[in-house]
């Protein structure tokens, strides 16, 4: 999917867990196949996973989730991933990698689960639970909206102008592309956020979030955890959700209109990002940044 993406397969990490946790050599090792775009994701047998990032890039974000997810998950109402081990760079692969328990679901998807507004409620209360702890000292301070795409710089939202501009030119035939420039237009009316750093999760994209039993069941991937601006986790309100989840996710957490307009000019600026990007190498991934498109483009037009 990258043009520096390391070479990753079944044999590979094999070979690693074999050499770095014998103890595991004998169980089965399968490559899971997603739309996720940083880390490879192998099952070992039938209790635990491993992750291995895929570019230099976001090699960091491992070691990030692998220090900050067990001091953020006893304060979380879902499940989150727990890490059993962490492995080291080798000559065959460059990255620190990590062993995680599985967590049975399936990515987020409207048909699986019972009630929409039970799960934005629920959504909205593990929100809430992050940005009610206290910002830890040397918390990482982070991009409101991560974009799984080479980029550089902490970007505010009116200097993502001139390349999500690019991205919608890039993206028309299969979003309007009209409607999309001038909703982002109006986005960049929302003024700059200046307020208190909030723990945030940054990534809350329907493949992040586990369905299980009709009900959302956790949240998994937090190489983007960091505190900062409260927007960031209101994306879930386009790229998760449909007008009646939106509306309830909004309401549950109290967000002014600065803020939404804000959090959806990042929403339409991530999801503009994805699809040129991985038109030919994710499909999937890109089927949802359209979808977020469309559910942004409705909700101006609402």
């Amino acid at each position: 999917m990258h043009e520096d993406e390391v070479d990753i397969d079944g044999d590979l990490v094999a070979r690693l867990v074999a050499e770095q946790f014998p103890e595991l050599a004998d169980l089965p090792i399968t490559a899971f196949r997603s739309t996720g775009t940083v880390n490879a994701i192998y099952r070992i047998g039938d209790h635990l996973c491993a992750r291995l990032p895929r570019m230099m890039e976001w090699a960091p974000d491992l070691d990030r989730e692998w220090h900050w997810l067990p001091q953020l998950a006893p304060h979380l109402s879902l499940r989150v991933p727990e890490p059993v081990g962490k492995g080291h760079p080798t000559s065959s692969y460059p990255f620190a990698w990590a062993i995680y328990g599985w967590i049975d679901g399936q990515p987020y998807a409207g048909e699986l689960v019972d009630d929409e507004r039970q799960a934005a409620r629920d959504l909205a209360q593990f929100v809430v639970e992050l940005r009610t702890m206290d910002p830890a000292v040397g918390a990482p301070t982070v991009d409101a909206v991560r974009v799984e795409a080479p980029r550089t710089g902490r970007e505010p939202l009116r200097q993502l102008d001139s390349v999500t501009r690019a991205a919608i030119e890039s993206g028309r035939g299969v979003i309007d592309g009209d409607a999309a420039t001038a909703a982002w237009e109006r986005a960049l009316d929302a003024p700059a956020w200046k307020g208190t750093p909030v723990w945030i999760h940054t990534d809350l994209l329907r493949p992040n979030l586990l369905v299980h039993d009709g009900r959302l069941a956790a949240v998994i991937d937090f190489g983007g955890v960091g505190v900062g601006d409260p927007a960031a986790d209101v994306i879930a309100a386009w790229s998760v959700f449909r007008h009646a989840g939106r509306d309830v996710f909004r309401e549950a957490l109290a967000v002014d209109d600065d803020t939404w307009n804000r959090a959806r000019g990042f929403a339409l600026h991530q999801a503009a990002m994805i699809i040129p990007y991985y038109a030919e190498t994710n499909p999937g991934f890109v089927a949802m940044a359209i979808r977020t498109v469309e559910e942004v483009l409705a909700d101006v037009n609402a």
